[in-house]
This record gives C-alpha cells, structure tokens and sequence, in this order.
C-alpha cells in the first residue's frame, strides 16, 4: 500500500500493461490489437468506453460456456445485480484473479489498515459478523450466478470463514426472513468483535436481535465488538442510530467501498469521512468529469494522473475479470491526492436534473443529515422525484422520508431540509429563486421502504432504494402503497 501511495501514476500504467498483454488473445484483445497498444494514450484512443448494455451478449455467451471472450481464465462465477426499479439483471463477471487479488486482498488490507490505526484491537480474539446476500445456481454449463457477497462466502479462503460467522451455509439461504432467524439464533452464543455488512440491511437484523434478547444495546449483546465495517450505501442517515446501538466511546466505523465490479476504496484512518483508492487490485481507473445528460459524444475521459480536487467524477473501470473501460455508473470526488482519497458522491442514474438543478445524493445526504440534527430526528429512508411544471405553475422537488425517530414539526423539517439544499448545491437555490418552489414532503408510513422491496423480490444483499430520481415512477408508487 506505500508503495502504491508513493508511486500511484507508475503503480497504475504498469498495471494497464500486464491486463493488456494477459488479454492479448483473447477475443477482445484480437479485435483491439491489444499487443500494439504501448501506453495510455493508444489505450484511450483504440479501445471504446463500455456499459453492460454494449457488452451483454458477449457475457451472455460465457454464461453459456464460451471463453476467453474478454478475459484468458475461465470465469464460472456472475455477481448478479440489478436496478432497484429495473427488473433486468446484470451478471457481472467474476474471475479467480478478481477473487484472490481484488477481494480477498481487500479483506485482508481492510485488516491491515485498521490494526495499523489500532494497535490494542481484539478483534482476532472473536468472529466478524457478517450480513451477505442469498445464492442462487444457474445451471447450464456449469455456470453460477450470485449476490456478490454469496460468491465470495462461497469461495472463501479458510482463514477467512475460521474468523466469521454465521455459517456459509446461513449466510447463504435466500430467503431474507428464514435466513434473519437463523442469524440471530446461530450467532447469539458468539464472541463477536466486528461486523460487516450494507447499514440498511445490517440494522434490520440488529433491530431484531436488540427484540430477541429484550437488550437496549448491541453492546449489550456481544460487548467485545469493536468496529462496524460497512459500506454499499451512505452512511450519514445511519450514523447517530448505530453510535446509539454501540455506545462505547472507542467503537469505531470503518467504510468500504466495494461493488460487483470490483473493490475500490478503504478507509485508511480512524473517524475519516473520506477512503483511500486502492491501485493495485487489478483495476485500471479513468475518470469522466460528471455532467447529468451530457452528450456521450462529447464525454472527456482522463487518467488518474489529472484529476482535481472536488470535482464530481464518474468512475471508469479496466479490470482483471474482464471488464474493459466500463462505465460502472458511479459517481466520486477526490477528497486528497497525495494519496489518493474519494467519497462516494452518488450514481450516475440518481440525481434530480428536471430544471437544472444538478442534485446529487452527496447532496441530499449531507442536506438530510445536518436537518436530522437541528430537529433531533433519525431517518431511516427515503426518495424523492421532480414535480413538473404544468401551464404557468413551477416546478418542485416531492420527498417521500420514513422516520426512525420522527420530528417534533414536520413542516419545519420539511423547511430547514429545503433551506440545506440550497446550501449544498448552489443551482438549487438559484432555480429555487426562480423556476422552484419548496419542495413537498410526505411522511411514509413504518416499513414502507421495506415493504416496497419485498414486493419486488429484493430484501437484503446488495438492493437498495434509489434515492433521487428524474422519474416520478417510483415515487408515484410509493405514494400510492403509503395510502393503503
């Protein structure tokens, strides 16, 4: 890891050099001419940006058995993900050099750094609590489809599951209710140190351990835990309601930021709100300056070696499963560059861009959060979508936010959160001042969000609500389910 912070320009371009010349034959790497590509520059230029939509036949024909498509090494493992309000699934490759230099090399890191900034840990005198997604085969030509988390707690190193628990087997039932209890039920008797898993999901199971053992805290329940490692979505809504379910001055969080594409950032120091880039997981990045609705044709992409400071970036990756200049959807600003460290600061597709206003989730995060604390409130979900203009009427922002813990005055929230955007995002304010009214703010009724995802078959794992939304689709129906 110094040596990647020290030299992360030249960690990265010899990086892109052997995913060149270990795909040289391959089917892609025949039709690009990967052998006569010598730096960068012949790489951006010979070899075309990548969504899964341009690339899915060709990993529908792996799944089907065929390889060395884009990658030399069989790839039988698909981390399966999909859009919250997108039924089509997306079968993300995953091959073994993914596996034991990406992943599993985070695991590890994520360990490294953390004793590193806490030399007096326990946490190997216990077992990581780990909340995964459920398994599923696909059953031709011996080919697997998973939740990422399933494909990596079915192929775990020993070392790994000797320290976690529950059980794969546990771990890796599909359905989210039976697999709650036996959490619970399995991992009670436990001496548990860490726990690892996406907040959302991670505090309905703990809701329902705190409810099994009548305790008022989770460190009543396994008082050795000592660090919470999460990641998959924000973690601002969530942070007073864990540092309330942990208490103990010292209990730490660490974030990550992984995705079925690969691993990406660590947090490399104790109470950071920032994560570093990790370089050397065989994943070449590039970085598109973030415009909503910019013309693809006009996109500009650079290498890490030109990034800037607070800048809104979306992610491009190259990896060792195969993946050649794929637009992950990502979006990321760079919070330091020697070393490199970023915040996650939304999706490309998630954002509220109706009028111009360019809102972002790092913008509603930080908007929602800072409210939550002036009205001694917890949120626990939310989502909101533009209201058009119609005949001579302006346009607003509707929200529809679910409570932890509600406020005294829900219009006053619903004030101070419209004031704390304009904040944040200065377009806001001027449509605001012009184009917008206030936005409108509904309280959704308890389990709301929850209940959404079990009606469309997406309890745990890595699903999640999308936040903002140019479309009014999924508003309209949670709307439409908060009134029946």
């Amino acid at each position: 890891m110094e040596l990647f912070m020290k030299y992360p320009h030249e960690v990265q371009n010899e990086l892109l050099s052997v995913l060149l010349n270990k795909a040289r034959n391959t089917e892609i790497g025949i039709r690009y001419d990967f052998i006569n590509i010598k730096d960068y520059e012949e790489f951006r230029s010979t070899i075309p940006l990548s969504t899964y939509d341009s690339i899915a036949s060709q990993i529908e024909r792996c799944r089907n058995g065929i390889q060395n498509i884009f990658w030399p090494s069989p790839i039988k493992w698909f981390a399966k993900s999909s859009g919250t309000t997108n039924a089509k699934s997306k079968f993300i490759p995953v091959s073994t050099e993914a596996l034991e230099d990406c992943h599993y090399k985070a695991g590890k890191d994520m360990l490294s750094l953390y004793f590193n900034n806490n030399p007096d840990s326990q946490l190997l005198s216990g077992k990581c609590l780990r909340l995964g997604g459920s398994h599923e085969l696909y059953n031709e030509n011996n080919s697997y489809f998973g939740d990422l988390s399933a494909i990596i707690i079915q192929n775990m190193p020993f070392w790994a599951e000797l320290s976690s628990t529950p059980s794969p087997k546990t771990s890796l039932i599909s359905e989210w209710e039976t697999k709650m209890q036996a959490i619970i039920t399995e991992t009670l008797t436990e001496k548990v140190t860490s726990l690892a898993g996406v907040p959302s999901w991670m505090l309905i199971l703990l809701q329902r351990v705190l409810e099994e053992t009548a305790s008022n805290t989770i460190t009543e329940v396994w008082p050795d835990a000592e660090v919470y490692f999460h990641g998959g979505v924000s973690f601002k809504p969530y942070r007073e309601l864990y540092q309330s379910l942990f208490p103990k001055k010292d209990f730490k969080f660490y974030e990550i930021y992984n995705a079925s594409e690969g691993f990406f950032g660590i947090q490399d120091r104790n109470d950071a709100d920032d994560l570093l880039l990790m370089l050397d997981y065989g994943i070449f990045y590039e970085f598109i300056p973030f415009q909503p609705n910019s013309n693809k044709n006009e996109l500009k992409v650079i290498p890490l070696s030109e990034v800037e400071l607070n800048a809104n970036y979306e992610l491009v990756i190259t990896t060792n499963a195969g993946l050649w200049r794929y637009r992950i959807g990502d979006t990321v600003r760079f919070t330091n560059l020697s070393p490199y460290r970023i915040q996650v600061t939304g999706r490309t597709k998630h954002h509220i861009n109706a009028f111009g206003e360019e809102l972002i989730i790092d913008n509603a995060e930080k908007a929602i959060s800072a409210v939550s604390i002036k009205t001694k409130s917890i949120v626990s979900n939310y989502s909101a979508a533009p209201i058009f203009m119609k005949n001579n009427s302006k346009g607003a922002h509707e929200w529809i936010v679910e409570f932890e813990k509600e406020p005294q005055d829900l219009k006053l929230f619903s004030k101070l959160l419209d004031e704390e955007l304009q904040k944040e995002n200065s377009d806001y304010e001027a449509k605001r001042n012009s184009s917008l009214e206030a936005l409108h703010l509904h309280q959704a009724k308890e389990g709301l969000f929850y209940q959404w995802l079990s009606n469309k078959n997406k309890l745990g794992g890595q699903h999640k609500i999308p936040r903002l939304s140019n479309s009014r689709e999924l508003l309209e129906e949670l709307l439409k389910m908060n009134t029946t």
